[in-house]
C-alpha cells in the first residue's frame, strides 16, 4: 500500500523518483538494492504510469495504455523476483492477419507455422522467410546487448569518455560486417527494407505492420525498418515474444511496488511535481503541487524528458544548446487506444476457417490480431495522418486477454483492447472536441468490415486518442514512447546530443524514463540502466 503524503515529509532520503512508472519503480529497486533509501512520487493515485489496470465499466478491467507483454527483460523479473511477488505470463496465440474475403495469414514463433501460411500467397516469400529470419534476430542479438548500454559522447576527449568509448568498441569488436545491418534499419523504410526479401505485399505488411506500432511513420518511410526490431526485442517464449500479464499490465507495477516497499521505498501517490529546485548548478528537492518538500542527494526523472526540463527544472536553469534540443524533441504522436467491454470477442468472418485449418493451435479463439492487409493499406492510413487527419480505415491490433485470463471480466465476458493508427495528435481545420465520436465510429467499421456486428456486442468503449493520453500520464503529445524512435532520436541523441547517459547538465539530477536509451516499451532497461549510473557516481568511480 502507498503511504500518506505528510509522513514523508521531513525525512531524510538518498534518493528521490518523479514517477511511479515501471521504469521508476525498476530504478527504485535497483537503488534500495544497494542500500540506498528511496522516495517515489507519483502524481496519480494509482502507480504504474502506462502500465496500469483499471476499471472500465462494473466488473470489467482492462490494460488501459499498455497492453501485451514482450519487452519487460528476464533479467528485471529474476532480479527483483517479480513472480514471487504475483507477476504471470500467460500465452496468446500466433498472430493471425485476416485478409480480404475468408483468408488469413498467421505470424507464428514456429518458422514451419509461417512458411506455411505465407506459401500461400508466395513460394518464394516462404522459402526465403527463415534466412530473413536469422538475419533480423542476428542484427536483432547485437541491439539487444546495445540495450543494456550506456551511450557514450563521441565529442567529449577526456580520458572517462575515452575509456568507456573503447571499452564498448572492445565488447562489440565481433560484429563486423553485422553493423552494416544496423545502419540500414536505421535509415531504411520498412518497405525497402522489406522488399529486397520478399515479393507480396500481403506477406511485407505482416512485418511492416510492427514499423508503424506508436511511431508517426508510414511503411515507406525513411528509417522505418528500424521500429519493426524495436518491437521483437522482447526474450519471452510467445508469438515474437509477446503474452498477457494475468490481472492486467497493472500486475506488472504493482509486483514491481511491491518488491520496492519489501526493500524499505517509500511509494506516495496523490503528489505532483510542481518544480524541481536547483541550488548552485545541483537539484537538492522537489517540491509538490501541494507545497510538500522533499530533499535527497540524487533526483531521478522517470517524467519525460521534456517535462522535466521545461516544465519542472526551467530553460533559466539549462544550456541553451540543451534548450533548444529538447523543444525539437519528436513527440508528436498519432496512436490510440480504446478498452472494450462486451458480450464476446469479436466474430471474425474467418473464424470457422482458422479452427478448421488448426491456426489456433490450443486456443479457442484468437487472442491477437493485426488488422492491415496489404502495404498500401499501412500507407493510406499514414497518408491520411500525414496530411493532418485521422486514418478512414485505421491499421488495429485487435487483442482478447479474457481468453486466457478469466479475473479481467464476469463469467461469459469478454475484454477487447484496440490499439493503433493513426488519429493525430492535432487534426487540421478541425477538433477533436467534435471529431472524437466520428473517429470511434471510424474504428468500429474497421472492425466490422472482418467482424460484422461487433459493435452490438459492446457493452462499454473506452477511446483514448493522443490528448487523452497526455491528459492522463503526462506524455506530452501523448507519446507512448516518449519520442520518436528514429536515427537522431536514438542512443547517444536520446534524448538530447551530450546528455544521453542518463545524467542531465544539473548535478545529482537524472532520467530513468524512455525518454532515454533504449526508448519505450515496458522493457524496464532504462530504470535500471540509470540505477547503475546514479551508483557509479555515488561511488565515484565516474567523472
Amino acid at each position: 500500500m502507498t503511504v500518506a503524503a505528510d509522513t514523508t515529509v521531513g525525512k531524510s532520503y538518498d534518493a528521490i523518483i518523479i514517477g511511479a512508472g515501471h521504469n521508476g519503480l525498476v530504478c527504485a529497486n535497483y537503488l534500495a538494492r544497494a542500500g540506498l533509501k528511496v522516495l517515489v512520487l507519483e502524481r496519480r493515485d494509482v502507480v504504474g504510469g502506462a502500465a496500469v489496470t483499471e476499471e472500465i465499466a462494473p466488473g470489467f478491467r482492462a490494460s488501459i495504455f499498455s497492453y501485451l507483454m514482450s519487452l519487460l527483460h528476464p533479467r528485471i523479473i529474476k532480479e527483483f523476483e517479480l513472480k514471487r511477488h504475483g507477476l504471470e505470463v500467460l500465452p496468446c496465440s500466433d498472430m493471425i492477419s485476416p485478409l480480404a474475403g475468408d483468408d488469413y495469414i498467421l505470424f507464428s514463433e514456429s518458422i514451419p507455422k509461417t512458411q506455411a501460411s505465407f506459401a500461400k500467397f508466395s513460394k518464394h516469400d516462404a522459402q526465403i522467410y527463415p534466412e530473413f529470419d536469422r538475419y533480423l534476430n542476428e542484427a536483432a542479438d547485437i541491439v539487444r546487448k546495445l540495450l543494456w548500454e550506456t551511450p557514450v559522447d563521441p565529442t567529449k576527449r577526456d580520458w572517462r569518455t575515452f575509456k568507456d568509448g573503447a571499452s564498448l568498441l572492445w565488447r562489440y569488436r565481433k560484429i563486423g560486417r553485422k553493423m552494416y545491418r544496423i545502419a540500414d534499419m536505421l535509415t531504411m523504410s520498412a518497405y525497402d527494407f522489406l522488399r529486397e526479401w520478399f515479393e507480396d505485399d500481403r506477406v511485407m505488411a505482416v512485418l511492416a505492420y510492427y514499423a508503424s506500432i506508436g511511431t508517426f511513420a508510414g511503411p515507406k518511410t525513411p528509417g522505418s525498418a528500424y521500429v519493426i526490431m524495436h518491437h521483437i526485442m522482447g526474450e519471452h517464449e510467445g508469438a515474437g515474444g509477446w503474452g498477457f500479464i494475468k490481472g492486467g499490465m497493472g500486475a506488472i507495477t504493482q509486483a514491481l511496488a511491491a518488491s520496492a516497499r519489501e526493500k524499505g521505498v517509500d511509494i506516495v501517490t496523490g503528489a505532483a511535481i510542481k518544480e524541481v529546485r536547483i541550488q548552485g548548478g545541483r537539484a537538492t528537492s522537489v517540491i509538490t503541487d501541494k507545497g510538500d518538500t522533499y530533499a535527497a542527494k540524487s533526483i531521478i526523472s522517470n517524467a519525460s524528458a521534456k517535462i522535466l526540463y521545461l516544465d519542472l527544472v526551467g530553460e533559466q536553469h539549462l544550456p541553451a544548446q540543451v534548450t533548444r534540443e529538447i523543444k525539437n524533441f519528436r513527440t508528436f504522436s498519432t496512436a490510440f487506444k480504446m478498452n472494450i467491454a462486451c458480450e464476446r470477442p469479436p466474430q471474425y468472418r474467418i473464424l470457422d476457417r482458422i479452427r478448421q485449418e488448426g491456426a489456433l493451435g490450443n486456443f479457442s479463439y484468437p487472442t491477437y490480431m493485426h488488422i492491415a492487409p496489404d502495404i498500401d493499406y499501412l500507407e493510406r492510413a499514414y497518408d491520411d495522418a500525414k496530411h493532418g487527419w485521422y486514418s478512414s480505415r485505421p491499421f488495429i491490433t485487435p487483442v482478447v486477454p479474457t481468453i486466457v485470463d478469466t479475473t479481467l471480466a464476469p463469467e461469459g465476458k469478454h475484454v477487447v483492447n484496440l490499439f493503433g493508427g493513426h488519429a493525430p495528435y492535432k487534426l487540421k481545420g478541425a477538433d477533436w472536441a467534435t471529431e472524437k465520436e466520428k473517429f470511434k465510429k471510424t474504428v468500429f467499421d474497421t472492425i466490422e468490415d472482418y467482424a460484422p456486428g461487433f459493435s452490438n456486442d459492446v457493452i462499454e468503449a473506452q477511446l483514448l486518442i493522443a490528448p487523452d493520453i497526455e491528459n492522463i500520464v503526462n506524455l506530452p503529445q501523448g507519446h507512448i514512447f516518449h519520442g520518436e524512435l528514429s536515427a537522431d532520436q536514438l542512443f547517444f541523441q536520446r534524448p538530447v546530443s551530450g546528455y544521453a547517459d542518463y545524467r542531465t547538465p544539473i548535478q545529482g539530477l537524472y532520467i530513468c524514463g524512455s525518454s532515454m536509451h533504449p526508448g519505450g516499451g515496458v522493457s524496464g532497461i532504462p530504470g535500471y540502466n540509470a540505477g547503475r549510473e546514479i551508483m557509479k557516481d555515488l561511488k565515484g568511480k565516474r567523472g
